[in-house]
C-alpha cells in the first residue's frame, strides 16, 4: 500500500529526519535507506551544483552534463529545490519538486518537476532521465536565453542635463566612460543574458554602474528552441551626478591655457559633492588618481593638530632661515626668514622652519597621523570611478616627522583629496567626497576637533590677504594655502605647484605638474576659476 510524506530543503544543507517507509518487512529488512533520503541528497547536490554527488545517487551511472548546461546557459547564480510528498510502492517512488533558479541579470524562474526513484542493489536510487531536470527536457535538448534589452538609462549632471552623449568635454568624458562591444570575457563576467557584441560600459561611470544603467532584459527561457516562459525586464535607472555645469565650465576656463599638466577639483563643503573635475591634458586622470606630495598645502593638516593640541593663531613663534629636526636641516622657500611673529603670520608665509619644530614639540608621529586621518588620509574613497587614496605613512623618525609636517617625505595625495581637506576645514567636518550622491558612502564623516575651525579660518585667510597667495588675484572672501612640493632626486629638485582653499560653499584644489611655486602658478588658476564661477 503506497504512502506519502513531505520533504523540505532549507538553506540547501539541512538534513531531515524522515520516518522509515511502511512498505512491509521486505523493505525494512532488505532495502537500505528511504526514497526520501535519496531524493534529499540528490536535491541538496543539485542546489550546490555538485554533479559528482548527484551521479552517486543514480541507479544507472551516467554524466549529468545537462545540469551544467542549464546553469551555464541560464547564468544560474543559485538554485533552491523544494521537495514535495513521496509516493511509493512496489519498489518505485516519485518525489515532486519545485525548482527556483536565480539567474544573473534576469531574476527568478520557478518550475515543477518530478524525481523518479527505484530500488537498485537493495538501495533507493534516482531513476534519472532527461525529464528529471525539466518535464519538457528531451535527450540532447539545451537551454538558452533570448533577451530584449530596454534603452540604456542616461547619465546627467546635477541639473539633469545629459553628459553621456559623447559631446561633453574631455574631462567629463573621462568620468562618464564609454560603451563598447562586449567580449566573451565580458559575457562570462556579466552573465548569459548579455551577448557578445552587445554595448556595455567600459571605464568610468558607464562601467561602474553598468547594471543600474542597463536595467534587466525581457527574457525568454527556451529549451530545445521552444519557449518555456518569458520574464519581464526592468528599465535602467538614470544616474545623476553632482557635477555643476557652471563650476565645470569655470574650471575648464581656469586650466585650458596652462602649458603644463594642470588639474582642478571643486567640492561642496556642506555635502562632500564633487562639483567639477578637470585635467587640461587627456589620458591619465590626474585630478582623481594622481599621487603627488602635497607640499605646504599639508601645513593646514599639521595646523589642525597644533590647534587641537592647544596652540592659538596668536601664539608667538619664530621663523629662522634654517632649523634642524632629527638631523634634518630645514630651510624656507628662497631661504626666507621672518624672525619672531605669530603662528598665523608664520602660516601665511609658509615657514617650514616654524612648523617642523612645533610638530616635534606638540604632536609627534601619532598625533600628526590622527590629524591626517581626520581629513581623509588613509581612507578608501568610493566616488563612482577610480580615485587614489591619500596616503600618510606614520613617521618612523624625527627627521621624517619634520618632513611630513610640511607635506614631503612619503605623503601622497590627489587634487581630489586636497580639495576634500579644504572642504573639511571650510565646514568643520570631513565628508567622503562623492560624484554620485545617491550612492551610500562606506566611510563615515569626521568632525574636526573643537576650536580648530575658527582658528584655521583665520590662518588661511591670512595666506590670501598678506601671505604667499597675496599677489594671485584671488577674490575677497577666499581662504587658502599654497604649496610647493619638491619631487625627484639630485641637488636641484623640481616642484609641483599647489593651491587649495575655498570661497563660500565651494572648496577646491589645483595642482600644476612641475609648475614651481604654488603662490605664483597654482593660486592664479584658482583665482580664474573663482572669478569665472
Amino acid at each position: 500500500m503506497a504512502r506519502g510524506r513531505t520533504i523540505a530543503i532549507v538553506s540547501g544543507v539541512t538534513v531531515l529526519a524522515v520516518g522509515a517507509a511502511a512498505g512491509g518487512a521486505y523493505y525494512v529488512l532488505h532495502t537500505r535507506g528511504t526514497p526520501a533520503e535519496t531524493a534529499q541528497r540528490f536535491a541538496v547536490a543539485w542546489q550546490a551544483g555538485d554533479s559528482g554527488a548527484m551521479t552517486k545517487e543514480l541507479a544507472k551511472p551516467q554524466q549529468l552534463t545537462a545540469y551544467d548546461q542549464q546553469r551555464t546557459a541560464l547564468a544560474v547564480e543559485s538554485a533552491t529545490i523544494e521537495l514535495g510528498k513521496v509516493t511509493e510502492g512496489d519498489g518505485r517512488a516519485q518525489v515532486p519538486y519545485t525548482a527556483t533558479l536565480t539567474m544573473k541579470n534576469v531574476g527568478k524562474w520557478s518550475y515543477q518537476g518530478q524525481i523518479d526513484l527505484m530500488v537498485a542493489d537493495r538501495t533507493w536510487k534516482v531513476d534519472w532521465k532527461p525529464a528529471t531536470l525539466h518535464p519538457s527536457m528531451t535527450q540532447g535538448a539545451t537551454f538558452a536565453l533570448k533577451t530584449r534589452w530596454p534603452d540604456r538609462a542616461e547619465i546627467t549632471d546635477a541639473e539633469g542635463d545629459r553628459i553621456d552623449t559623447g559631446t561633453v568635454g574631455g574631462s567629463v568624458q573621462q568620468l562618464v566612460g564609454y560603451l563598447s562591444k562586449a567580449t566573451k570575457k565580458d559575457v562570462t563576467r556579466l552573465g548569459a543574458s548579455y551577448k557578445v557584441g552587445q554595448a556595455v560600459g567600459y571605464a568610468g561611470l558607464q562601467a561602474t554602474f553598468q547594471k543600474r544603467l542597463a536595467g534587466t532584459p525581457a527574457t525568454e527561457i527556451q529549451l530545445g528552441g521552444k519557449k518555456l516562459q518569458t520574464i519581464e525586464g526592468t528599465d535602467g535607472e538614470a544616474l545623476q551626478t553632482s557635477l555643476d555645469p557652471r563650476a565645470q565650465a569655470a574650471a575648464v576656463t581656469a586650466v585650458k591655457n596652462m602649458k603644463k599638466p594642470t588639474s582642478l577639483v571643486a567640492i561642496k563643503p556642506s555635502t562632500g559633492e564633487i562639483l567639477a573635475v578637470v585635467n587640461n591634458v587627456g589620458g591619465f586622470n590626474r585630478a582623481l588618481d594622481g599621487r603627488y606630495p602635497p607640499g605646504s598645502t599639508f601645513k593646514a593638516v599639521t595646523a589642525i593638530g597644533l590647534l587641537a593640541a592647544g596652540m592659538s593663531p596668536k601664539d608667538m613663534v619664530t621663523c629662522p632661515k634654517y632649523a634642524t629636526v632629527g638631523g634634518l636641516k630645514i630651510r624656507n622657500s628662497d631661504k626666507a626668514e621672518y624672525g619672531s611673529l605669530s603662528l598665523r603670520d608664520s602660516f601665511a608665509h609658509s615657514c617650514n622652519t616654524t612648523i617642523a619644530p612645533l610638530t616635534k614639540e606638540h604632536l609627534g608621529a601619532d598625533k600628526l597621523l590622527d590629524a591626517a586621518e581626520d581629513v581623509g588620509f588613509n581612507q578608501q574613497l568610493t566616488i563612482g570611478v577610480p580615485a587614489a587614496k591619500a596616503s600618510f605613512p606614520k613617521a618612523t623618525s624625527d627627521a621624517e616627522l619634520a618632513a611630513e609636517s610640511f607635506g614631503q617625505a612619503r605623503i601622497t595625495a590627489s587634487p581630489l583629496s586636497m580639495a576634500s581637506v579644504a572642504a573639511a576645514i571650510a565646514d568643520g567636518t570631513w565628508r567622503p567626497p562623492t560624484l554620485v550622491p545617491s550612492v551610500k558612502q562606506k566611510t563615515a564623516d569626521r568632525e574636526l576637533p573643537e576650536g580648530v575651525k575658527s582658528g584655521l579660518h583665520d590662518m588661511m585667510s591670512a595666506v590670501v590677504t598678506k601671505g604667499t597667495a597675496k599677489a594671485a588675484g584671488l577674490p575677497s572672501g577666499t581662504y587658502g594655502k599654497t604649496g610647493t612640493a619638491e619631487y625627484g632626486t639630485g641637488e636641484k629638485l623640481e616642484s609641483h605647484a599647489w593651491f587649495m582653499g575655498w570661497k563660500g560653499d565651494v572648496a577646491f584644489a589645483v595642482v600644476v605638474e612641475g609648475g614651481g611655486g604654488g603662490g605664483k602658478v597654482a593660486a592664479p588658476v584658482a583665482a580664474t576659476f573663482l572669478k569665472s564661477y
